[in-house]
């Protein structure tokens, strides 16, 4: 038989037998009319007693997949065939991989290191909040967040990032995630155009369309959005941007552009979206002050702590203009009524009591470290790699001379246990960074991050080799 069962793990040995037969007619291995083994015959084969494999076909027949027709067997019945291309297509690229799935060194952008998060510091706080917080809190509580969490966030992004607001104006969202489908919704009723960097991540892309915008690519470059790409006939609703350290790109979005996207702001009626996702970590210099700063009524400030603690958490914030507060929380409102509450004192109490501060400089530290790992593998790898963008961040880019990172490439080194991005997948308009890749480091210790670029190395130069030998034998 095509299958076999395993006494050493705590599944029956009738779940097994079942399983895997009722997949097998599901697949289509088995197919229509096809007649199967007697009951004793499978036994035998399988090494079961002949009652599981009885009550194995009786199930199936229970279930429509079999067939029991008396004196001439079991038959697989019609119309019980399940074409699941998805599952198909996973066992496929499963069977692709060289490498065990558990081994893929996967250099996933904007994953921080989970390994790192403050546990015992975040578990003891979260056993006071719960012990000692009033009754009141286990209740519902305001949309726009509790009070304390939204002052020491006003203090902080003040002293760290230069957003000037008042404790009001900070409304606690479900990270960032929710906090622009939210201003997506709101800001778009009038007017559906939304200007968005190009490249940008694919997520920020989805967000704005599932909540009804149409997308106009901004391109990028070295000095961040260049705001001579915005129609001066046609203006958006809102701009976004991430102008301390641009994803992917990497760069910083100067001041002389800073500017003139204000001035285009103000003349045109429309709204600037920053989004600062990770620039508490910056590896050279020092962090460049925020764009809502420059003018509180005209951006609006979105900030997440998925970066900074874990993804796990959901917490986020937007800082409004006093003008959209109340139809902002009237739409949180109705989204989810109100984040945790007891989260958000955890919280709290994790930045009034400084470590949140000390939990930075550890983790700047770390990424720091992580982050010159992989520039350094990557040089020795790859001695004629441009390293672009600003040193910040969790992630950075490369571009390796006369490499193409098309989809059959992609493909390729996959399969030596390595995953990696281009960034072409995150532009709107195609084909403009094809040789150019994302390399995030925030999640992978530094001996795996040596391993993966190795492997990098590897599978280009396989590649290389492969596609030489198969045009010279096209050649001849």
């Amino acid at each position: 038989m095509w299958f076999q069962v395993d006494r050493t793990i705590s599944k029956t040995l009738t779940q097994q037998v079942y399983e895997q037969l009722r997949q097998h007619i599901l697949n289509g291995d088995l197919k229509t009319n096809e007649k199967l083994p007697s009951t004793r015959e499978l036994a035998d084969l399988l090494g079961v007693s002949r009652n599981i494999c009885l009550d194995v076909y009786d199930q199936l027949a229970a279930e429509g997949y079999l067939i029991i027709r008396p004196k001439s067997g079991s038959f697989v019945a019609p119309g019980s065939l399940f074409q699941n291309n998805k599952v198909n297509q996973q066992i496929n690229n499963k069977e692709q991989f060289s490498e065990d799935p558990q081994d893929m060194i996967d250099f996933k952008a904007a994953t921080p290191a989970m390994d790192h998060f403050p546990r015992k510091i975040w578990g003891r706080l979260a056993k006071d909040v719960c012990e000692g917080s009033p009754e009141t809190i286990f209740g519902y509580q305001s949309a726009e967040g509790i009070l304390s969490l939204r002052e020491e966030i006003s203090r902080y992004i003040f002293r760290t990032r230069g957003v000037r607001s008042e404790p009001h104006q900070v409304i606690i969202t479900s990270g960032a995630t929710q906090a622009l489908f939210l201003l997506t919704e709101l800001l778009i009723q009038n007017n559906k155009l939304v200007a968005v960097e190009d490249p940008v991540t694919d997520e920020m892309r989805t967000i704005f369309s599932y909540a009804g915008a149409s997308l106009c690519p901004i391109p990028v470059d070295d000095k961040g959005i260049n705001p001579d790409g915005l129609s001066q006939e046609n203006p958006p609703a809102f701009i976004f941007i991430l102008p301390s350290h641009q994803f992917p790109m990497g760069v910083t979005l100067t001041i002389q552009r800073r500017i003139q996207l204000i001035h285009y702001a103000r003349q045109h009626n429309c709204y600037i979206v920053e989004d600062d996702y990770d620039s508490e970590f910056t590896y050279e210099g020092t962090p460049v002050h925020s764009v809502q700063g420059l003018d509180p009524e005209k951006v609006i400030y979105v900030g997440t702590f998925s970066k900074i603690l874990s993804p796990g958490l959901r917490i986020g914030y937007v800082v409004l203009p006093q003008d959209l507060i109340e139809p902002f929380k009237k739409m949180k409102w109705y989204t989810d009524r109100h984040h945790s509450s007891l989260e958000q004192l955890i919280l709290t109490r994790f930045m009034n009591e400084g470590h949140f501060d000390r939990h930075i400089r550890k983790m700047k530290r770390i990424y720091k470290q992580r982050r010159e790992a992989l520039v350094n593998s990557l040089k020795s790898q790859f001695p004629d790699c441009v390293i672009l963008g600003h040193a910040a961040g969790m992630h950075l880019v490369v571009e390796i001379p006369q490499v193409d990172y098309h989809q059959s490439l992609m493909n390729w080194i996959q399969k030596y246990g390595v995953k990696i991005y281009s960034v072409d997948q995150y532009s709107l308009v195609k084909n403009t960074h094809r040789n150019k890749v994302v390399l995030g480091y925030g999640s992978l210790s530094i001996e795996k991050i040596e391993k993966g670029v190795r492997r990098l190395k590897e599978a280009i130069d396989g590649y290389t080799e492969y596609t030489t030998k198969r045009e010279s034998t096209t050649e001849r």
